[in-house]
């Protein structure tokens, strides 16, 4: 865990540096600049974006987590690793971006309003087709070569600094509506540029491919890995993106861009498990190499109460200040507030199940992944037919909690059957009873005028009383260890003042 701890911890700071940038952008900015349906638009770029370069890697980012050990070498070059991921990518851009503007008639419904503002950048989703797929391909050659932090440090940082400042100039009147997409897509573009930079200068890499050290058993599995992650990942990407999608088809960009606010707020719990899942899916490859159960076993257990331990920190800290929460973003996103609940608690179940899916896709049972997210995605659409025409955005967000729970437990019960992992112990239940005393004890603190000062106040007081709890139950061992190793830094520094 060594390593995993390591870069978890960095990959962790720069999300959090990410997240407290998006939550400028996405949780203040967002809803005060713009218009809902505005909002809705720039969500439903990046949707369509992310889903068409998913589709267009050919599963090539399967491919090199699982089987990039058998090409690793000594020299750096790896046998022209990258230049057979690049290859494979630019077939599949041609076959995505045809597919996306042959699909504009079905995409785009004439019938409602937003769609024509949606219709007016339609095609500017081809330039971020090209420019996520390339991210997505480098950025996973980077954490296969244990640097995964490089790509969340310009995806997670960079980008959202570059989006900010586009909300700046727009708040500032200094560009219009019109230049600020614009501007809003090159900021999404920039940290492709900029790890392609950083690819030149690290150089270990060779663009020549080396056909010949691909047998024929190898260029079989590597067919058979990306046949079956492309299934997987566009599903999983569906996932990310399906009902943000079908919110705006089946009611309208308003509805989207309320949906969009609120859904990320929900989505904080999930930033651990996004940087953890990165750098220990390499590890757990390494180790069904050599079918070492004992190290995943310690992964999935220990990454499952780690995770747990700070979702239910975020869930609590949200949720106890949602009131102070719509005094930032307006009364006009309220109708969103009980869709940060259900999110929140479906993606407490997510991270609860810690990297699961990272243990089935690099096992030899991998092609059982793609078999479940596809189950995850139908019940999605049927979830969502069913509940968004009731209860409109918050349907959405029922839809993902029933769905996330079913294919959690089917992920839970093919590797304890498998494999007898699963990742479960009674510290469960003492983390479920400190939450429920931390909020509890949060409520009895009276509501401040400021709400600036509430939010101070009343999160200050739930992380010093959990983390303190947390601490002496010793419910994680590596977050144990991390907080002794900041309280020991704290003592040094205060000894030598």
């Amino acid at each position: 865990m060594g390593l995993i701890q390591k870069q978890s911890l960095s990959g962790s700071i720069y999300s959090y540096i990410g997240v407290i940038l998006g939550f400028v952008t996405t949780g203040l900015l967002w809803p005060r600049v713009f218009d809902t349906d505005e909002v809705g638009l720039m969500r439903i770029l990046v949707s369509y974006s992310v889903l068409f370069s998913q589709f267009a890697s050919l599963g090539i980012t399967s491919i090199t987590v699982k089987l990039f050990p058998h090409f690793r070498t000594r020299d750096g070059k790896h046998h022209g690793f990258l230049g057979i991921t690049l290859i494979i990518a630019f077939a599949g851009l041609l076959i995505s971006t045809l597919g996306y503007v042959l699909l504009k008639s079905w995409i785009i419904d004439p019938e409602k309003g937003g769609s024509q503002l949606f219709n007016q950048y339609y095609y500017y989703v081809v330039p971020l087709i090209f420019f996520t797929l390339f991210f997505n391909v480098i950025d996973t050659y980077f954490r296969v070569l244990y640097k995964a932090v490089i790509g969340i440090v310009y995806k997670e940082v960079v980008q959202r600094i570059m989006i900010l400042l586009v909300i700046v100039l727009f708040y500032l009147d200094w560009i219009d509506f019109h230049q600020t997409v614009i501007f809003y897509c090159l900021a999404l573009i920039l940290p492709t540029i900029f790890i392609m930079i950083s690819l030149m200068i690290h150089g270990e890499y060779s663009l020549k491919p080396n056909f010949k050290f691909v047998t024929p058993e190898l260029r079989k599995e590597m067919i058979d890995v990306g046949l079956f992650g492309i299934i997987g990942g566009f599903s999983g990407v569906l996932v990310l993106n399906i009902d943000v999608i079908m919110v705006e088809r089946m009611i309208d960009l308003k509805a989207a861009g309320i949906y969009t606010i609120t859904f990320f707020f929900g989505s904080l719990i999930l930033v651990p498990l996004r940087s953890m899942g990165k750098i220990s899916s390499v590890i757990i490859a390494e180790a069904w190499k050599t079918n070492n159960l004992m190290v995943i076993s310690d992964i999935y257990k220990k990454s499952s109460i780690s995770l747990s331990v700070i979702g239910f920190l975020l869930f609590i800290g949200i949720w106890a200040n949602i009131d102070n929460v719509f005094m930032m973003i307006g009364d006009k996103y309220l109708s969103g507030k009980y869709v940060i609940l259900v999110l929140g608690i479906a993606n407490l179940i997510d991270i609860a199940f810690g990297v699961s899916p990272h243990i089935i896709l690099n096992s030899k049972h991998y092609r059982y992944l793609s078999y479940f997210i596809l189950i995850y995605v139908a019940l999605l659409i049927v979830t969502n037919l069913i509940f968004i025409p009731i209860y409109g955005i918050l349907g959405a967000a029922i839809a993902s909690l029933l769905s996330k729970i079913i294919y959690n437990l089917i992920k839970y019960l093919f590797l304890y059957r498998t494999y007898k992992l699963q990742p479960f112990d009674r510290n469960y239940l003492f983390l479920l009873v400190i939450s429920g005393f931390v909020y509890a004890g949060s409520l009895l603190i009276p509501p401040f005028s400021n709400y600036l000062i509430d939010i101070l106040i009343r999160s200050s007081f739930i992380a010093l009383l959990f983390t303190a709890l947390v601490y002496y139950t010793r419910l994680s061992t590596d977050i144990n260890q991390r907080i002794e190793s900041i309280l020991n830094w704290v003592f040094r520094m205060a000894s030598k003042s």
